[in-house]
């Protein structure tokens, strides 16, 4: 997942990319496109080989007022609020030092003179970590990554403001990144802020190849940890061109005049952005089963149109203050998750679930499993993605999982409506026609979209589903293409055969206190039952006090079937006590089959329902 939307212009990758860029709307004050009295700026990010735990960063600002601000971007959805590791921020201006006085977290007010100022300062790394998430700063002495909303200050009130960035490392490294090259192969440039921050830079000695689909090159770097890392590239560079082509197949043309994948070994997780991917890809998933790593890069990869060209409403210009949480992810991440695997299928590369029919069955048991998919609103859910943790209170909920079950409905509703003329294919040319610019997109606009390719009326389902909750009459649309379901509940079972222990807890810290609180999944668990609800403070586990998450973790691990488990929290009203008696807990099994009576009409929807077309 998850993402700004970017401004403007076209970026490139080191190796060269560039890429149109949508119009952003909304700003954090009134700006111009251009402006002579807007700020130049030029930032020279430096790399100390003798001291690889920070990075030292220096804005060179001309035409600024003699007081200002500048501060560092929020990203909406991962925000690892780097402002914590800025030190020794220093200002000298045109005619002597300056001042600079933090006034928030990621806000610095400066005060200069002369119209002109240099502002150094330097950003340790996030304390290392064994297996990092892809898209976070890190540095070794064989390189790493930095740049991004992690790195740059902006001038407040100048999203627009154009910028250079000259960077200096060791001279056997080389540079992987999203910003413009200039004829200096160490100086890049980016047409605004929200470029420049959607712009990670790799360094350091990483392998490189390069491909080509519709003309549009695409560069591919991979950061091992060893020298001695190796797969089969070969086989690698083709599953990525045949995605690469399904996607242009899809919408026409590639948005991008050039797109960088940068894959990291001993790192997880992937973060797109407009013309480029950070992606972890461990070397042991390379040399032995690709398929986890193929469909992470099919999400982040199609994320290049559906959030981060289609993008949600709420999603507006760059901001160090945290962004508005979006109602619109059920569509940004569960038909980002739709596609992700209809890509693969549709240039035959390696998926997890032999067929279509085995890939909804799977997507039916998770819906299931999580009452939160059907008791709480898609849009309720998309807000708590990124929201504070225990949003959702006693329910469990993905927007990802939940959006593709819904897309997956809006799709055979489209090709029976339609008699198979159009499909989610069409739905989502369609949005990126409309949505891809300055203005973003709600839920209804999403309805009206749906609408329009299909001349049918679905505002009961979005009202049931999208902005109101509710159980999906599945067999309803299934039926649609001769398909019925049949729902079972049996123990669930560990993979050594025996059932598994009720675990539907978990406990979570919040940025406002260091107290540990309690998480309830499903009030229909162990833990509902005893009295226990999310946001409860955790005291104890058998009388062994709980100091962090990972405590709570080690505690239930321990925990045996039959045993009683007391748990003691702090609720609104006091102290309470509350005994678990571990006990196992039933999961959903589903079986889609065909109807009797199926007609032809049916017969021919779901065969090319099953093809992917």
């Amino acid at each position: 997942m998850k993402t700004y939307l970017l401004l403007l212009f076209t970026c490139s990758i080191t190796i060269a990319l560039h890429s149109q860029q949508p119009f952003r709307h909304h700003r954090e004050a009134v700006d111009v496109r251009y402006s002579s009295s807007q700020p130049v700026i030029h930032y020279t990010l430096r790399i100390d080989p003798s001291d690889l735990s920070l990075f030292y960063v220096t804005m060179n600002i001309k035409n600024v007022r003699d007081t200002f601000h500048v501060a560092m971007v929020t990203h909406p959805e991962y925000d690892d609020r780097y402002w914590r590791f800025v030190e020794q921020v220093a200002v000298k201006g045109k005619r002597g030092r300056g001042n600079a006085v933090r006034e928030d977290s990621a806000l610095w007010q400066i005060t200069t003179s002369g119209n002109e100022v240099v502002i150094n300062y330097h950003v340790r790394f996030h304390p290392r970590e064994t297996f990092r998430a892809a898209w976070r700063p890190f540095l070794t002495s064989k390189g790493g990554l930095f740049g991004g909303p992690q790195s740059f200050m902006y001038v407040v009130g100048s999203t627009l403001a154009p910028s250079h960035v000259k960077i200096e490392i060791p001279h056997d490294w080389r540079i992987a990144t999203g910003l413009i090259p200039t004829s200096d192969p160490k100086t890049f440039f980016a047409s605004t802020v929200s470029v420049l921050v959607e712009s990670p830079i790799l360094i350091g000695s990483f392998k490189s190849w390069i491909f080509s689909v519709d003309g549009v090159p695409h560069h591919v770097a991979y950061w091992p940890l060893s020298s001695a890392a190796s797969f089969d590239s070969t086989t690698l560079l083709s599953n990525m061109r045949g995605l690469v082509q399904q996607a242009s197949l899809l919408f026409g043309r590639l948005p991008y005049r050039e797109y960088s994948f940068m894959l990291l070994d001993s790192s997880w997780g992937g973060l797109e952005h407009n013309n480029s991917v950070t992606l972890g890809a461990p070397i042991d998933h390379l040399q032995k089963d690709t398929r986890s790593f193929l469909n992470e890069l099919s999400h982040e990869y199609f994320h290049t149109w559906n959030l981060m060209r289609i993008h949600p409403v709420e999603y507006g210009d760059v901001n160090y203050k945290k962004q508005k949480l979006s109602r619109g992810l059920w569509w940004s991440e569960g038909l980002t998750m739709f596609y992700a695997d209809l890509l693969l299928r549709r240039g035959k590369l390696q998926v997890y679930d032999s067929s279509r029919i085995d890939h909804l069955e799977t997507l039916l048991k998770r819906y299931f499993n999580s009452p939160g998919h059907y008791k709480i609103s898609a849009e309720k859910v998309s807000e708590a993605a990124y929201g504070e943790t225990g949003m959702l209170g006693d329910y469990n909920a993905s927007t990802h999982g939940q959006g593709e079950v819904i897309g997956s409905m809006l799709d055979i509703i489209v090709r029976n409506a339609t008699n198979g003329r159009r499909t989610m294919d069409d739905m989502m040319r369609k949005m990126m026609e409309k949505y891809s610019g300055e203005k973003g997109f709600t839920s209804r606009d999403i309805e009206a979209v749906v609408e329009e390719v299909c001349g049918c009326d679905v505002t009961p389902f979005f009202n049931a589903h999208v902005r109101g909750a509710g159980m999906i009459d599945f067999d309803k649309y299934l039926s649609m293409i001769g398909l019925k379901k049949t729902l079972t509940w049996v123990d669930a079972l560990m993979d050594d055969g025996r059932p598994a222990l009720d675990l539907r807890t978990y406990a979570f810290q919040n940025e406002k206190d260091t107290a540990i609180y309690l998480g309830v999944m499903d009030p229909e668990s162990i833990w509902g039952k005893a009295g226990l609800h999310t946001g409860y403070h955790l005291i104890s586990v058998n009388d062994k006090p709980v100091r962090n998450t990972r405590e709570y973790r080690m505690y239930l691990a321990e925990a045996k079937m039959g045993e009683q488990v007391i748990i003691k929290v702090k609720r609104p009203t006091g102290l309470y006590s509350a005994t678990v008696v571990m006990t196992g807990y039933k999961r959903p099994e589903i079986i889609i089959e065909e109807i009797p009576a199926v007609t032809e009409k049916q017969k021919r929807l779901r065969k090319q329902w099953m093809e992917g077309y």
